[in-house]
Formats: structure tokens, sequence, C-alpha cells
């Protein structure tokens, strides 16, 4: 990759909303096409709906039939999207944006800067 790409950022939060604690940050993947951003979604959905209560797994259906491809169109016209559900306390959030992904320049090929090989290892004690 030697241009900036296209994809989509997507982030998986989860909050108590009972002790309106801040959002921590659970999970994180770098999609390439609005299909691949939205499968991730779906995937972990799916991991998790046998775990999920009758209203958090309507939440869940819900999305996977109609929102999905509600999703799916928001992604290709260069829109963020959230898809959020409610478990007990629990409400888990996933974000997709759109995004850059700018080229990281390799190694190979170039040489190191001389501070590269200040670096001794420390013996091993055996």
């Amino acid at each position: 990759m030697d241009k900036p790409q296209r994809g989509y950022w997507c982030e998986c939060w989860t909050e108590d909303v009972a002790e309106q604690t801040p959002p921590v940050l659970r999970a994180s993947f770098d999609a390439y096409s609005a299909p691949q951003a939205d499968r991730w979604v779906a995937v972990a959905l799916r991991t998790i709906s046998p775990a999920l209560d009758p209203n958090a797994s309507q939440e869940m259906w819900e999305w996977l039939y109609d929102g999905r491809a509600e999703t799916r169109r928001a992604l290709l016209r260069a829109e963020s999207c959230t898809v959020s559900l409610t478990q007990a306390n629990n409400r888990i959030t996933w974000t997709i944006r759109p995004v850059l992904f700018l080229p990281i320049v390799h190694r190979q090929g170039s040489e190191l800067p001389p501070c590269a090989y200040d670096f001794k290892p420390h013996p091993t004690d055996v």
C-alpha cells in the first residue's frame, strides 16, 4: 500500500449506565470495505447472543434484520454509524467511521538511525 486507502475504523465500547461510568474501549478493527465493517458488528452480536436478555436480544435481531441494511447504505455514503444495545445495566456500542488509512514506511532496504545500534541487550542471568 503506497497511497492512502479508504476504509472504516470500528470500535466496541461498553459502559455501566447505572453507575454512569465512562465508556471503556473493548475492541477495535480496521475494515477495508462496508461489508467487512458491518460484518464485524454482526459477528460480535451473534457471538454474545446466547447471553442476552430478551430486550437486548430483540434489539440485536432488529438491527440484524432491519438496521444492518441501513448501516451498510450509510457506510457506502461515507457516513459514521452506531449500533447499541443495553443488557441489564451495561450498554454496548459499536461505532464505524469512514477513514483514510495512511501507508507506513517499511524499514526494509533503508538504513536505521545511528541510535538503533546503541542498544545492547542485557546479559541473561543463568
